[in-house]
C-alpha cells in the first residue's frame, strides 16, 4: 500500500469519526450516520489496497 494512499484513508477515516462525534454532539443523526459511512469506506480502501500489496509480493 502506498504511503498516499494510507495517509489518504486514514483521514477520511478521521473526518468521518469527527463528523460521527460532532452527529453524536449536536443530536445529528443524518451527520453521525455520513461519519460512520466515511469510516466504513475507508475500511473498505484499506482492505482493497491490502488485498492489492498480497497479490504484488
Amino acid at each position: 500500500m502506498g504511503a498516499d494512499d494510507k495517509l489518504n484513508n486514514t483521514g477520511e477515516d478521521l473526518k468521518g469519526k469527527a463528523k460521527e462525534a460532532a452527529g453524536k454532539l449536536t443530536d445529528d443523526e443524518r451527520m453521525e450516520a455520513e461519519g460512520k459511512g466515511d469510516q466504513s469506506k475507508a475500511d473498505l480502501k484499506n482492505a482493497g489496497e491490502k488485498v492489492k500489496d498480497a497479490f504484488k509480493h
